[in-house]
């Protein structure tokens, strides 16, 4: 009976020490959310920076264990849960084609990026084909957090940047189902058609009955629509089962999780669900990049400084560039495809799920994990900078140039007053001239009227005449 109390003590203060993490944690988290925010930076980079800070490579206060990365793995399948939510279907059919573009292009420059990056790094085709899908996705939590703060979330720039975000993350079931099917020996590439087809199919079905059809009326809604325990536990039960039929199926988790979102959100109780379910999703975003923080190896980023921010620092470049670049080409305005393009300029947040994805198909090594989670989060914590110095940098380029065209006109002020007044000569010479065109073709055409008014008179009056003469008996010989 002694033992089992000792046990029993013993248990309870290693329960008290888990606590005591857990809360210091959280703490943590808190503070470094509240920082950045305070900073008018989105929370989640505290997030991160929480996590590099109390994880193995840190104050080693955490470590990187299986229940973390298993909660990080549920805030993924939430988040898509509450994106499907929240996916308007009319508006995303509106920009569909110009996200269709802009997706595709960042796809095949996203391509040639990872090969370029493989040459460099000698690596696998497999491996090139997952960094192709990793540099192709932008976080999707991260841009409309910072569209959200710039105030253009509900313009624009908002709505042409959440389509494509929204399509990206379409994308990803067919990439981490891909990526999913590079484990084993070989690569059943019919195997993988199928079932990317399948997924595709489906959604394509769901969107399609959703736009004709309209919202689905859920039963005994009216009975539940006030009760909010109930429906926070009905639409994470949908979410998780969704979520686990489609992992069975062989498909991916996410890919249920989004579709279970988009019966909800095209449902009657959705007005009800989303306050519900966002408080949940906020919770495990929360846990979710904690453990990227916890993931990240501080020694592998020192000892390869330099291609961690080259590599970095390039993708977050290229993207940019490119974004602007495929924006404008599908009929954005400048400063829409500015805006829009910089706010993806980050690798997103289902990068980690897609190289997470390939080295548990173990057709991604160690150190290129190590690479990607390293890179992915130096964008993620650095793209509200990279936003704001890009914009104050374009700023800056068109005031510049305003000033120097002031200055110009300053120092060539008399020489502009002698064009102006030559101009001005030349414009009231050009006038008149054209007024005395004008009244010289007005005289020839009213000269040219009479003279035909003439002839008409004249020749009026000649058969007048001979009429008269015709009318006479014997031509007016008998007089």
């Amino acid at each position: 009976m002694e033992q089992v109390v000792h046990e029993a003590v013993a248990q309870a203060g290693s329960h008290g020490g888990d606590f005591a993490a857990v809360a210091l944690v959280i703490a943590v988290a808190a503070l470094a959310g509240l920082g950045f925010l305070w900073l008018r930076q989105p929370p989640l980079v505290g997030f991160i920076l929480a996590g590099i800070l109390l994880g193995p490579t840190g104050l080693g206060l955490i470590e990187n264990n299986d229940s973390v990365a298993f909660l990080g793995e549920m805030g993924v399948v939430v988040l898509l849960f509450f994106i499907g939510m929240e996916l308007s279907i009319k508006a995303f059919v509106i920009s569909l084609r110009q996200a269709l573009l802009v997706v595709g292009g960042q796809l095949v420059s996203a391509a040639l990026l990872a090969v370029l990056i493989g040459l460099l790094l000698d690596v696998t085709t497999r491996e090139i084909v997952i960094l192709s899908f990793v540099i192709a996705i932008s976080s999707t939590v991260v841009a409309m957090k910072m569209l959200d703060e710039m105030d253009a979330l509900r313009g624009d720039a908002g709505r042409i940047a959440v389509g494509v975000l929204i399509a990206q993350d379409i994308a990803v079931v067919p990439m981490l189902i891909f990526v999913s099917s590079f484990g084993g020996q070989g690569f059943d590439i019919t195997a993988t058609a199928i079932r990317v087809l399948v997924a595709v199919g489906i959604m394509a079905g769901l969107l399609w009955y959703f736009g004709r059809f309209g919202k689905l009326k859920v039963p005994f809604a009216e009975k539940v629509e006030d009760k909010v325990e109930l429906l926070a536990l009905g639409a994470l039960a949908l979410c998780f089962s969704a979520a686990a039929i489609s992992g069975v199926a062989g498909l991916s988790p996410a890919y249920g999780a989004f579709l279970a979102g988009i019966c909800i959100g095209n449902s009657t109780l959705r007005s009800r669900v989303i306050p519900v379910v966002e408080p949940i999703q906020s919770v495990l975003l929360v846990i979710f990049f904690l453990s990227i923080g916890l993931l990240i190896d501080l020694t592998f980023i020192w000892d390869h400084l330099a291609i961690v921010l080259l590599a970095a620092v390039g993708v977050v470049a290229a993207k940019s560039v490119l974004n602007v670049m495929f924006l404008r080409w599908t009929g954005s305005s400048p400063q829409t495809a500015l805006i829009a393009g910089l706010s993806m300029a980050q690798v997103g947040e289902f990068s980690f799920v897609l190289a997470a994805a390939g080295l548990a198909a173990a057709a991604l090594s160690d150190d290129l994990y190590r690479l990607v989670i390293a890179v992915t989060a130096i964008t993620l914590l650095v793209s509200p900078v990279w936003v704001s110095v890009m914009r104050r940098v374009e700023a800056t380029l068109t005031e510049g140039l305003e000033s120097y065209r002031n200055a110009l006109a300053v120092a060539y002020a008399q020489e502009l007053r002698e064009v102006g007044r030559g101009r001005a000569f030349v414009g009231h010479a050009v006038a008149g001239s054209r007024a005395r065109l004008i009244a010289f073709n007005h005289a020839r055409r009213e000269r040219r009227r009479r003279k035909a008014e003439r002839r008409a008179e004249n020749k009026a009056a000649k058969g007048a005449a001979a009429s008269a003469v015709k009318a006479e008996p014997d031509g007016g010989q008998h007089s």
